[in-house]
């Protein structure tokens, strides 16, 4: 039987049911109308924005004082680009394809493999947020390892530009081509080719998709260490590609810790077998975690080993509602304190957040009695289901008593923690059904990560909604402004001033999305100059030709030929 417990004090109340659970295609050699992000479709005004320098400060330019400029506008017509990044040169050095190179795929894919059909570029050149649009004219579908490396090698002997694709979930256009680069989707790799049951170590390939492997995971009784919204759709070579986070990086770390191994393709066809299986292997440098989170730019990842972990008998999920942020962090310490060894997420979201979903998501209710400035969402995952129910009732007494709760309920069972879940994951459904919304994924310390956001408002008064949430356990803030339209005065008002703000305090311009294109000349904000030179001299020595996702990730100076 489920015990239901009450606890009052000043009128304010847990409620606790406890119960485990568990058409339009421009010329490719023009400037890019989609790099910095933002299409919307109206007619240009004639004006663009350029990044200055490592700074990254937006100028505006005209038609009259930059004549080359005015050739390439018309392609903003019905795709105006807004963004500090939108000024991007296709690379002459490519060559662009030719009937011969179609030719040759076909004979190594098979015709059913290699995709020219205009209705399936169309998507694959969009990504999911309608944000960034490319110009691919081929999508090619290997299906091992083999197919990609015959495909690389005659892309690079050719210079032809590619684009790794998977689920093509990311929010930075990392996975979009950004001209005419050719689309290697790895999505017939979908093979798990070995699962340890002692070890609980899972090698599959690439185009494998998370929440599929999480499936296959529970019929053997274990758990991914990575679970993200876009599970449904993401790629687990993506994953990798990007070092995703997602919400349980408080209890498993990083993919930098939870892959053991990789096979990688390089740009000249290379197949470099970094596989391993084994937790301790010390022999030279491990080369495994320079394709993690470099966005496909370095190799093609095609095949992964991961550490898994047992699934755990006992699940619980508590909505919490907190009246300011200092309660928030306050809140995390002694989470981190006295449900160590079995808190497993520590999510969190705004009023505004909350507000939004509740607007723009049917069936979605507040699980708490009245309206609060925050919400907290604690997960706890262990093996006893009564010990971890206690402590977790304990813990939230606990709180209250504090005065850093001032309401909340425990999920009573698995239909109500996925209303709780849903909430939190149905945020960037909401913000996209809400209008323009400009996105940055920040690292910052606790202390610092709210600060941004009430920084922000003042800035922008009542041009746009501004709103936070994301992993507070892992210090890292989703912020988004949401408004009607996307427009230059707002954009100029936001950029750099996020970016410049993140870096005075320390913090990273990317937690988890990665660069892509969007942030590719931003990274001196979180890095310095020397690192990034050796990041580029990584590149130049493992894609001398710059093949392997072009305009990404690094700023694209350094690629000008």
């Amino acid at each position: 039987m489920m015990m239901i417990h009450r606890w009052r004090r000043s009128g304010d109340f847990i409620r606790s049911a406890c119960k485990s659970l568990n058409s339009f295609r421009p010329e490719h050699n023009s400037m890019s109308p989609s790099v910095s992000g933002f299409a919307n479709r109206y007619e240009s005004k004639g004006k663009t924005f350029q990044t200055n320098a490592v700074k990254g400060r937006n100028t505006e330019l005209d038609d009259h004082h930059h004549p080359c400029l005015s050739r390439n506008l018309w392609m903003m017509q019905q795709h105006k680009s807004f963004g500090t990044a939108s000024k991007v040169q296709r690379n002459p050095l490519f060559a662009s394809l030719e009937p011969k190179d179609v030719s040759y795929f076909k004979e190594i894919l098979g015709e059913k493999h290699v995709v020219e059909d205009e209705e399936r570029l169309e998507t694959a050149n969009t990504d999911w947020m309608h944000k960034y649009k490319g110009f691919s004219k081929l999508m090619l579908l290997p299906k091992n390892t083999e197919e990609v490396s015959q495909i690389l090698k005659y892309c690079d002997s050719r210079s032809l530009a590619v684009v790794p694709q998977g689920g093509n979930t990311g929010l930075v256009g990392g996975s979009i081509p950004v001209f005419d680069e050719v689309i290697i989707n790895v999505g017939l790799m979908n093979k798990v080719l070995s699962f340890d049951e002692v070890s609980g170590v899972l090698v599959c390939e690439a185009g494998c998709i998370l929440e599929n492997l999480a499936t296959f995971l529970d019929t053997k009784g274990f758990v991914m260490p990575l679970d993200l919204g876009a599970k449904g759709s993401c790629h687990i070579g993506g994953n990798v590609s990007t070092n995703a986070g997602g919400l349980r990086l408080i209890r498993y770390g990083s993919l930098h810790g939870t892959v053991l191994g990789l096979e990688a393709v390089t740009a000249n066809g290379n197949v470099l077998d970094m596989l391993g299986t084994l937790r301790k292997d010390n022999t030279g440098y491990d080369l495994k975690h320079l394709f993690i989170g470099s966005e496909g730019s370095l190799g093609i990842v095609t095949k992964v080993s991961i550490l898994t972990q047992p699934k755990m008998s006992s699940v619980n999920l508590a909505f919490i509602a907190c009246k300011d942020f200092l309660s928030c962090q306050k809140l995390l310490v002694e989470a981190k304190r006295n449900l160590g060894e079995i808190l497993s997420a520590f999510e969190f979201l705004d009023n505004n957040s909350m507000d939004l979903v509740l607007n723009h998501l049917d069936g979605v209710r507040n699980p708490v009695s009245s309206s609060e400035n925050f919400y907290i969402l604690i997960e706890t995952t262990g093996s006893g289901e009564t010990y971890d129910r206690e402590k977790l009732e304990a813990f939230l007494l606990k709180s209250l008593e504090q005065g850093l709760v001032s309401d909340g309920v425990i999920a009573q069972d698995i239909n109500q923690a996925s209303s709780f879940w849903r909430i939190r994951e149905g945020i960037t459904e909401a913000l996209q059904k809400a209008g323009a919304c400009y996105k940055y994924d920040l690292s910052l310390p606790v202390e610092e990560i709210y600060n941004i956001v009430n920084d922000l408002r003042g800035r922008l008064g009542g041009l746009a909604n501004v709103m936070g949430y994301g992993h507070l356990g892992d210090g890292n803030l989703h912020l988004n402004i949401s408004a009607a339209e996307y427009n230059d005065k707002l954009l100029g008002l936001i950029e750099p001033y996020v970016y410049e703000w993140t870096s005075k305090h320390r913090g990273s311009i990317s937690a988890e999305h990665g660069l892509g294109v969007m942030k590719a000349n931003e990274i001196f904000y979180s890095k310095s100059p020397e690192t990034v030179a050796l990041m580029v001299s990584i590149k130049k020595l493992l894609d001398p030709k710059g093949i392997l996702n072009p305009y990404k990730v690094l700023p694209h100076s350094f690629f000008s030929p």
